[in-house]
């Protein structure tokens, strides 16, 4: 019995070494990898980090069709939100992080990402910064374009990224960056930070998140899982200016602006600080507040 199960480890471990070495790395050991496992280590965050870069959109449709699998949210999702999670940022703060000029090395900012796990933040300056083609836009049968719009952060992540899928990703200059973020924000598309644990427990993303497409606001949105933390900011209407057209309603991605009695009304609960609302209202009628009650926000100005 005991050789039947060494046989069965011994099959398994070589299978498992086979597709990292010809379906990972393609029989030869790239330097971003290495680069990564001397970070990470060879255990089971290393080899986990791994697999998410390498096959970071099998990897979401994964994610995607296990939570389409059940109509109640599972233990298994909130588990989920502690370990890989983001940060909601303001544009503002978005255009901080890209315009960094001097390097952070925070551990543990428990006040700023409220999760249990995953709340690093490491960054050279200027930040290394990778657009790579988004993910969960293109985890849906029907999505937004375009789709290269989400941006790595940092190193090992950029380098590993550029190796492995140069076909979904290129380096952006500082300038480009901004440009994308500018874009971004005019389209109503909502700027966040994201943190795994198997991302060396830390911040290595910027996302530009449509509520059509993704994972994390329809996590929110759809099932109440906490995938998402507040910029720390509240939008607030101007009831005297508003004229209640309803372009804040259809552009809110986590559905804070609603109509009551036909007129335009925030629920506290519910705003992230996003800004889109801002942004879309033609008129000036919404602005953004600091809101201490939402947390501390992102601003690696204030870390550096």
């Amino acid at each position: 019995m005991f050789t039947v199960l060494l046989l069965i480890v011994i099959a398994f471990s070589l299978l498992v070494l086979a597709v990292f070495w010809f379906g990972g790395e393609r029989g030869r050991l790239h330097h971003s990898t290495r680069a990564f496992f001397h970070e990470a280590g060879m255990g089971f965050r290393g080899v986990h980090g791994y697999i998410y870069l390498r096959w970071t959109p099998q990897y979401i449709k994964t994610l995607f069709r296990l939570t389409a699998a059940s109509s109640k949210t599972t233990k298994a999702e909130h588990w989920l939100a502690e370990h890989y999670h983001g940060k909601v940022l303001t544009h503002d703060h978005a255009r901080a992080v890209v315009t960094l000029n001097l390097p952070i090395t925070r551990r543990d900012l428990d006040q700023i990402v409220p999760y249990h796990t995953a709340r690093d933040l490491v960054l050279q300056a200027p930040p290394d910064i990778v657009a790579y083609e988004c993910v969960c836009r293109h985890g849906r049968a029907t999505h937004c374009e375009p789709t290269r719009v989400c941006m790595v952060v940092g190193r090992p992540f950029t380098d590993f990224i550029l190796e492995h899928r140069p076909q979904s990703a290129h380096r952006l200059t500082r300038e480009e960056a901004l440009d994308l973020l500018e874009v971004e924000h005019q389209r109503g598309h909502v700027h966040s930070a994201w943190f795994k644990d198997a991302m060396l427990n830390r911040f290595y993303a910027i996302c530009n998140c449509c509520k059509c497409c993704c994972g994390g606001i329809r996590e929110m949105v759809e099932r109440g899982v906490p995938m998402v933390a507040s910029s720390g900011y509240v939008a607030q209407v101007d009831t005297d200016a508003c004229t209640n057209c309803g372009d804040c309603v259809d552009a809110c991605p986590f559905e804070a602006m609603t109509f009551n009695d036909g007129a335009v009304v925030r629920t506290w609960e519910r705003c992230m600080g996003c800004g889109v609302c801002e942004v879309k209202c033609q008129i000036g009628a919404v602005s953004m507040a600091r809101d201490q009650r939402k947390g501390i926000p992102l601003d690696v100005r204030l870390l550096a």
